[in-house]
């Protein structure tokens, strides 16, 4: 009977030795590098003898026999050392060592002392089974072969929990089956993680099954290589879901698949499946003794493999969990303003360093920071967020510890969803001294260049009527007064002067007042009467035809009747300015109106001509006081300013057809 021998050597030259110190027709010798190598085989009993090359006053050396001792306890172990030493040797035979022999090798020695251990040890074989065998049947006592299944799921799922990267976990996975079934070669395919649901992922992308972990095959290969899932063995299994032999019909009618199996040198492809869908291919060759595998034991691979499918699955999906938590914390991390979540259980799960630096000025090296560390009226607020699952709007406050400075806080609550209690609150901290202090130089400036373009048209109206005045000086004092026509001339002059010089004054003084004085009942229809007559002192050239549509002479508003007489002037003069050519008239009429449930008067004015654009009410006055006719926009400024203290508003509409203008005024309605 053919003996095997197992020679465990880094040495060409030591394994050469033993072959050429025995008989071959008595011993097949297997040499292997290492003990991972030669698991497989010692763990199935395929191994006689092992004949250890190890230096036994290393610590390395003394480890490798007790690793030999636990996969294969009860194999013969015969160690060979460079030099003799006692207390190595004595330790190396308290492991179980059955021999400790010193180099080179002796012949004679080496057969007497492998005729003696294998006189005392039972002859070991592999007979193959049609289940896994179980702890207690690998001595050789049969068991019932449902047993025999449930005690290698048993021992499989034991591997679930060991690790949540998927390659590890399928490695462990795939040195188990060598250990248990003796798989000669045997890789996963496994899709893209991208692919899973709610993940950016494109149709290319989730159309191949690249490797994830392989036994028995070149690396360098298997980067090049990948199934398909819309053709060969890939879309088979996606399709069916069943398990796929080398020998098969499905395999033999199809090229690609046979050609996938015939350069992956495997002999079935088992789905790995996640109960949903098709998320893997695993791909194994016989066993390493050449035998195939029984329909049972495929059955329950094919069982195992969804199990570690679901766990493949789970483990991308806490990959994707464990991403989006790392981004969220380095954003809140990063954030200018401080952000702070707190636990329902009061305890501060993160906090960035702008909350540091805001709760903990002086300290924000600190590691830690405690609730304690929250001023308590700010804690009380976060305590009901979390007991009332209400947001708090944001709110200004200030912080003791920082004196002169304004923040924006705002605190949410986290809930996993609706209607749930909170599970955390997300306390923010905004400062926004530096925005105040910023509207405040944005308005100072602004104010500064209102005044300089307010500043510029009166020098420009004054000194425009004053040149009347100096005029009529040089005349006095030349004697050129007897002049009849020069006189009158001077008269109409120094009169549109003062007049200029006037309607400029109420203008800056209606702009100037803060505050509105309302003096009582005012008719709508005598206001604009009177405005008009205003208007027209104002107006040098020929009056057009004006008239008020008739019937709503009641209807009365509350306000300061001098200063609504002015706006309404305003518009009014504008309205004649406007009008010319064959539209020689002015419409104005007035109606009731009710918006939101608010009664209200509607006065429209209705010009003959060009008017004021449409987004002149809208201008800001600086603006107003650049446009082409800087009186008409002062005008309107003044306007906008007084109807709006009345609580009222101006809207001037796009231009109707024929050119004609339109200006529409709402105030409140009393009485």
């Amino acid at each position: 009977m053919v003996r095997t021998l197992l020679i465990l050597s880094k040495l060409h030259a030591f394994p050469a030795a033993i072959e050429a110190a025995t008989d071959s027709s008595q011993y097949q010798v297997i040499v292997k590098e290492d003990l991972r190598a030669a698991e497989p085989l010692l763990t199935r009993g395929a191994i006689d003898v092992v004949i250890l090359d190890s230096a036994l006053t290393e610590v390395t050396g003394s480890r490798l026999i007790g690793q030999v001792r636990a996969a294969a306890p009860d194999t013969p172990l015969i160690v060979v050392s460079a030099e003799k030493h006692r207390e190595w040797e004595e330790d190396a035979y308290l492991q179980g060592v059955s021999h400790v022999i010193t180099k080179p090798i002796r012949e004679k020695l080496l057969n007497h002392l492998l005729d003696r251990v294998l006189g005392d040890a039972p002859v070991r074989r592999v007979e193959p089974t049609g289940t896994f065998p179980s702890p207690g049947n690998r001595a050789g006592q049969q068991t019932p072969a449902h047993f025999d299944s449930l005690e290698a799921l048993r021992d499989f799922s034991g591997l679930l929990t060991h690790s949540l990267q998927p390659r590890e976990l399928l490695r462990a996975f795939l040195l188990r089956l060598r250990e248990e079934l003796g798989v000669n070669r045997a890789v996963v395919f496994l899709r893209d993680p991208s692919s899973l649901p709610g993940s950016p992922t494109t149709e290319k992308e989730d159309r191949w099954l690249r490797s994830a972990c392989a036994i028995g095959l070149e690396q360098s290969f298997l980067e090049h290589f990948a199934l398909n899932l819309t053709s060969g063995m890939g879309a088979y299994l996606r399709k069916h879901g069943r398990i796929l032999r080398n020998d098969g019909p499905e395999a033999q009618a199809s090229r690609e698949i046979a050609r996938e199996f015939h350069l992956l040198g495997g002999d079935v492809a088992i789905p790995i499946l996640d109960r949903e869908t098709l998320i893997g291919v695993a791909v194994l060759d016989r066993r390493l003794t050449g035998d195939a595998y029984e329909n049972e034991e495929l059955s329950l691979l094919f069982r195992i493999l969804e199990e570690f499918g679901q766990a493949i699955r789970n483990s991308w999906l806490h990959d994707q969990l464990r991403t989006g938590h790392a981004m969220l914390a380095d954003i809140l991390s990063n954030l200018g303003a401080g952000c702070l979540v707190i636990g329902n259980n009061l305890a501060v799960l993160h906090c960035n360093t702008a909350a540091k630096r805001i709760l903990l000025p002086g300290k924000a090296d600190k590691q830690q920071i405690e609730f304690s560390d929250i001023p308590q009226d700010l804690g009380s607020r976060v305590f009901t967020v979390m007991k009332t699952n209400l947001a708090v709007p944001s709110f200004k406050y200030q912080f003791l510890t920082l004196p002169g400075q304004s923040f924006r806080v705002a605190i949410s609550p986290f809930q996993a969803h609706p209607g749930a209690p909170a599970d955390a609150a997300l306390l923010t901290v905004e400062s926004v001294t530096a925005v105040e202090q910023a509207q405040r130089v944005e308005v100072e400036a602004s104010s500064m260049r209102l005044a300089g373009k307010f500043a510029e048209h009166l020098a420009h109206e004054i000194g425009n009527s004053v040149i009347p005045l100096s005029t009529l000086q040089g005349l006095l004092e030349g004697g050129a007064m007897d002049n009849e026509e020069l006189r009158a001339y001077l008269s109409q002059a120094l009169g549109a002067g003062v007049k200029r010089i006037t309607r400029l004054a109420n203008q800056m003084m209606f702009l100037a007042r803060d505050k509105t004085e309302f003096d009582g009942q005012i008719r709508i229809n005598e206001l604009i009467e009177e405005a008009f007559r205003d208007a027209l002192v104002y107006h040098s050239g020929k009056a057009p035809d004006f008239n008020i549509a008739a019937g709503v002479e009641k209807l009365a508003v509350a306000g300061d009747h001098k200063a609504l007489r002015h706006a309404f002037s305003e518009v009014l003069l504008n309205a004649l300015q406007a009008t010319g050519g064959e539209q020689r008239k002015i419409a104005v009429s007035v109606s009731s109106t009710g918006v939101n449930g608010h009664r209200g008067v509607n006065v429209e004015i209705r010009d003959g001509g060009n008017g004021s654009p449409p987004e002149a009410s809208r201008r800001e006055p600086d603006t107003l006081l650049s446009a082409p006719n800087p009186a008409s926009g002062i005008g309107l400024t003044v306007t906008r300013k007084i109807i709006e203290d009345h609580k009222g508003h101006i809207e001037i509409a796009e231009r109707a057809a024929k050119g004609v203008g339109l200006v529409r005024i709402t105030l409140p309605l009393n009485g």
